[in-house]
């Protein structure tokens, strides 16, 4: 079994690079890596509104079936976001009930919105992590000041162009868009 890494959400915002849809970015428990995740506008609002504590009059799909499991005695014991293969992250929701454990397929965006709403924990393979994570400080900048692209993974680079975007640096955020084109023509 691959060597699994602890995840905690770091936090989440609105993606430059996919028009509609928003990076999730879980970070290392203990360490300094950083997972983004890009989720759909839906699997985003049902985070955030657990995230910031929003009681809304009926509730959304991950809290019925939170209310569900609950109801039947099933538990959520931990996520697993267990491949990253072209672009798309694949997860597993480990689930107890009183007679056995189930392990089920889910995507990684529905995986994270129960683990929101359950407390359960979240782990990546390290694989993954090696595939697909990127380390802040390395994104900020080398010794020199400027930051190491070809270092980076392809998520790595779409994240640190959005960083750029946000913070009006638009030069090198070309930079990063042809880089990003390249490796995925490559």
């Amino acid at each position: 079994m691959d060597k699994r890494v602890e995840l905690e959400l770091y936090g989440m915002s609105r993606s430059q690079i996919q028009g509609n849809a928003y990076a999730l970015v879980l970070k290392e428990r203990c360490g300094e890596r950083h997972l983004p995740i890009v989720v759909g506008v839906s699997e985003a609002q049902a985070i955030a509104v657990r995230l910031q504590g929003i009681i809304l009059p009926r509730p959304l799909t991950h809290d019925l079936m939170a209310s569900m499991m609950h109801a039947f005695g099933i538990s959520l014991e931990e996520v697993e976001i267990y491949k990253y293969e072209d672009g798309v992250f694949y997860a597993h929701l480990l689930l107890r009930g009183d007679s056995c454990d189930v392990e089920l397929d889910s995507r990684t965006s529905d995986a994270v919105a129960l683990a929101v709403r359950t407390g359960a924990r979240v782990f990546a393979t390290e694989e993954v992590m090696r595939d697909a994570s990127f380390v802040k400080g390395d994104v900020e900048g080398s010794d020199d000041g400027e930051p190491d692209l070809d270092g980076l993974t392809l998520e790595g680079l779409k994240a640190y162009l959005q960083k750029c975007v946000e913070s009006e640096e638009y030069e090198m955020a070309a930079e990063i868009q042809k880089l990003i084109r390249k490796r995925e023509s490559e």
